[in-house]
């Protein structure tokens, strides 16, 4: 039988952490596979660390990775890939917003299909506001049209991956990543889980606003180059319309049909237009410069301040 590692990132997860355990430890018992949990700490402010410690101590199948701060939600799955021996592994977060039930049925499908990859596709997003809701939906189809690469529509991370694609991800050195992205780039053989997304046990979403646009930001500009194109489309449509209204006030100058040089209008006008067309071009270049200044730095991705229940494995 293949082992399973179970991945979860957590993040100020202490009112969850206890039940979310709970739930994930009586789905590895009933598992005919061996089965692990392995628990990336991403840093939290609250008693997220001390939960996770006495949970190692009292169940030797669970596996805790501790960061020296917070660094986020993709470089703590990304850990928990890169050290993660089994030869399937699913990611889930804390929150019970992706029953860790549906565990069973994605090793099933996973067995049937003998695929690579099992995304799990939302059905219904139940507890999120609409406007959630519609921003993630449109978020998905952007990515779909920016990108070379097609990605599978309403999906997060809870996914069903084997050694194959881990050790292809492995290789993956970029800071920056989109994972759900990386994991539909790296091909092999991928299907769908359909299933219905529960609301939050407790807590508080760890995706506020700002982030969410912070990582739609990073998914955009890490698989697409068509903002540069954007960019230059626009500095283009802008030389027509200088040239354009260059020729007709012109024009109406010898014709009589324009009046410009007498109002401020015109220039208040062509100056918003042009400047907004400029400073558009230079953000989306100082964003991929940005990128790459990240990249050339080459400092982790993470840092561990601690592991626990790994000790045993490599003795």
């Amino acid at each position: 039988m293949k082992k399973v590692a179970i991945i979860v990132p957590c993040y100020n997860e202490e009112e969850v952490i206890l039940e979310s355990y709970r739930r994930t430890k009586e789905v590895v018992l009933s598992l005919p596979n061996p089965a692990e949990i392995i628990y990336i700490n991403d840093g939290s402010k609250d008693k997220t660390r001390y939960l996770l410690d006495g949970i190692a101590v009292s169940d030797p199948r669970v596996k805790v990775i501790h960061f020296s701060r917070n660094f986020g939600h993709q470089p703590a799955v990304t850990a928990g890939v890169n050290n993660c021996d089994a030869e399937l592994a699913i990611i889930i977060d804390a929150d019970m917003q992706d029953p860790p039930e549906l565990i069973p049925e994605l090793l099933a499908l996973q067995e049937k299909e003998q695929a690579n990859v099992v995304y799990c596709v939302r059905n219904s997003r139940q507890g999120e506001s609409i406007f959630k809701k519609f921003s993630a939906k449109m978020f998905y189809r952007m990515m779909n049209y920016m990108s070379e690469v097609d990605f599978p529509l309403d999906t997060g991370d809870f996914r069903l991956i084997d050694r194959k694609v881990m050790d292809e991800f492995d290789r993956f050195k970029e800071r920056g990543k989109y994972i759900r992205g990386l994991i539909s780039w790296v091909g092999f053989k991928q299907v769908p889980f359909y299933y219905d997304r529960d609301p939050r046990i407790a807590g508080e979403t760890k995706y506020p606003l700002s982030k969410m646009l912070k990582f739609a930001s990073n998914a955009m500009l890490y698989f697409s180059k068509k903002p540069l194109k954007l960019a230059a489309g626009l500095g283009f449509l802008s030389v027509i319309v200088g040239l354009f209204l260059a020729v007709w006030f012109t024009l109406g100058k010898i014709y009589g049909f324009s009046n410009a040089e007498s109002g401020w209008t015109s220039i208040v006008t062509i100056v918003t237009f042009f400047g907004g067309v400029q400073l558009l071009t230079v953000g989306v270049l100082g964003q991929y410069i940005g990128i790459l200044f990240d990249e050339v730095k080459a400092r982790p991705e993470y840092i561990i301040d601690e592991k626990r229940n790994f000790e045993a494995e490599s003795e």
